[in-house]
C-alpha cells in the first residue's frame, strides 16, 4: 500500500533542514564549504518525504549521508539534528530495530572517529555521547509510543465495528428465532383446528343430508369449539407482534393433553391417551413440546391416515418424557423423508432439537404411522 507523504512529514523535513542550517551557521566555516552544507541540510529534510513509505531506506541513506558530509570535513552538525527526525518516523513504522542498529552505528562511528582524532575522552564519552544516545533513544521511543497507541485505537475501532456487527447479528438470529416460533405455533394451531372444521364439516353435511339434526348439531359445536380454542391460542401468538404488550400468555401445555385428546375424539377419531409416570410437575417448555408433538401428530392422523383407531403413550421414566402416538391408518408413502415438504414435521423436529431430545416419525411395525420423542427432563427450563 502506497503511503503519500503528509504534512507532518513536511514539517519534520523543514525541522530537520532548519536545525542543521543552523548548527552549519553556529559552526560557521568557508562560504564555500557551508553552501555545500545547506545542501547536505536540504538533503536531510528531503528524505522525511519518503521516510514514511520506505523508513529503512531513508535511514540507510541518512545515515550514508552524515559518513559523507563528516568526510567531507563540512561544519559539524552533531548527529541528532539529521537523524531525529527519520529515527522517530522509522519507529513509528514500526522499524524500532534498524532505527536503534543505525543510531547506535553512527554513534559508535562518530566516537572512534573523534578519540582517533584525538578529542579528550571525557568529553566524547562522557557528555556528547550520553547526550547524543538519549536524544536517539527519546526519538525512537516516542515513535514507537506513537506506533503503539495508533495501532491501540485502529484495533479498538475494529472491535467497535465487530461489537456492532455482532450485536446485528445476535438481532437477527433472535428476531429469525421469533419468527420460526410464532409460524410453528400459526401452523400447530391452525392445522389441527382446520383438520377438526374440514372433518367435522363433512360430517354435519352427511347428517343434514341424511336428516339427522342431532349428529349434524354435534359437529357444529365441535366445529364450534375448536374455532374458539384456535382464536384463543391465536390471539396469545399475536400478543407477541405488538409493541404494547408486556406479557405474553402462556401456551397451551401439558394439562391440557386431555382436551386436546378430547376434541379429536368428538371430531370422530377414537383416541386411547395412556399416561405413566409422574407429569404433574414437568417444566413447563417440556410440557407445551409434547403438547404440540401430539397436537401435530393428530392433525396428521386427521388430514392423511384414514385410520379409525390411535393410540397416545406419554411415560415419564427418570430423566426422560417418552412420547408416542401411533395409529392403524394406511401410512406414509415409501422413503418419504421426515422433514420434506411438511411443515408440521419440519417444527417437530425444530422443537424437539432445542430442547436435545430425539424424535423419530415413520410407518410402524404393524402398519399404520408412528411418531415416537423422547424429551430430557434434567435442566430443562421452565
Amino acid at each position: 500500500m502506497r503511503c503519500r507523504p503528509t504534512r507532518t512529514d513536511a514539517l519534520l523535513g523543514v525541522a530537520t533542514f532548519c536545525l542543521v542550517a543552523a548548527a552549519v551557521i553556529t559552526d560557521g566555516g568557508p562560504p564555500g564549504r557551508a553552501v555545500l552544507a545547506y545542501g547536505f541540510a536540504v538533503g536531510f529534510g528531503g528524505l522525511l518525504l519518503c521516510s514514511r513509505q520506505w523508513p529503512v531506506p531513508a535511514l540507510l541513506v541518512t545515515a550514508a549521508g552524515i559518513v559523507v558530509y563528516y568526510w567531507l570535513d563540512l561544519p559539524a552538525i552533531g548527529l541528532a539534528a539529521p537523524t531525529a527526525a527519520v529515527l522517530y518516523t522509522a519507529a513509528g513504522r514500526g522499524r524500532v530495530v534498524p532505527a536503534t542498529l543505525v543510531g547506535g552505528g553512527l554513534l559508535a562511528l562518530s566516537v572512534a572517529m573523534r578519540l582517533a582524532e584525538g578529542d579528550a575522552v571525557s568529553i566524547v564519552v562522557g557528555f556528547d555521547l550520553g547526550s547524543e544516545a538519549a536524544l536517539m533513544l527519546a526519538v525512537i521511543a516516542l515513535g514507537d509510543a506513537v506506533r503503539s497507541r495508533r495501532s491501540l485505537r485502529a484495533e479498538m475501532a475494529r472491535q467497535a465495528v465487530a461489537a456492532v456487527e455482532d450485536r446485528r447479528r445476535e438481532t437477527a438470529r433472535q428476531v429469525e428465532a421469533e419468527r420460526l416460533r410464532i409460524a410453528r405455533e400459526v401452523h400447530d394451531t391452525l392445522g389441527h383446528t382446520m383438520s377438526v372444521i374440514t372433518l367435522q364439516s363433512a360430517v354435519a353435511q352427511e347428517a343434514l343430508a341424511d336428516n339427522a339434526p342431532d349428529q349434524a348439531r354435534t359437529a357444529l359445536a365441535a366445529i364450534s369449539s375448536a374455532g374458539g380454542s384456535a382464536m384463543g391460542e391465536l390471539r396469545a401468538t399475536l400478543h407477541t407482534l405488538r409493541r404494547d404488550s408486556g406479557t405474553r400468555e402462556p401456551a397451551p401445555g401439558f394439562d391440557q393433553l386431555h382436551t386436546l385428546v378430547d376434541g379429536v375424539r368428538r371430531a370422530g377419531l377414537p383416541v386411547e391417551l395412556t399416561v405413566t409416570g409422574r407429569v404433574d410437575a414437568l417444566p413447563a417448555v417440556v410440557g407445551t413440546t409434547a403438547y404440540r408433538i401430539v397436537q401435530e401428530a393428530l392433525t396428521n392422523t386427521l388430514r392423511h391416515a384414514h385410520a379409525s383407531q390411535v393410540h397416545v403413550t406419554v411415560r415419564a421414566t427418570g430423566p426422560g418424557l417418552s412420547l408416542e402416538v401411533v395409529d392403524d391408518g394406511h401410512g406414509a408413502p415409501p422413503g418419504a423423508p421426515l422433514d420434506g415438504n411438511g411443515h408440521g414435521l419440519r417444527g417437530m423436529v425444530e422443537r424437539v432439537c432445542l430442547l436435545g431430545g430425539t424424535v423419530e416419525a415413520g410407518n410402524g411395525e404393524r402398519g399404520g404411522f408412528r411418531v415416537h420423542a423422547r424429551l430430557p427432563l434434567a435442566g430443562s427450563g421452565a
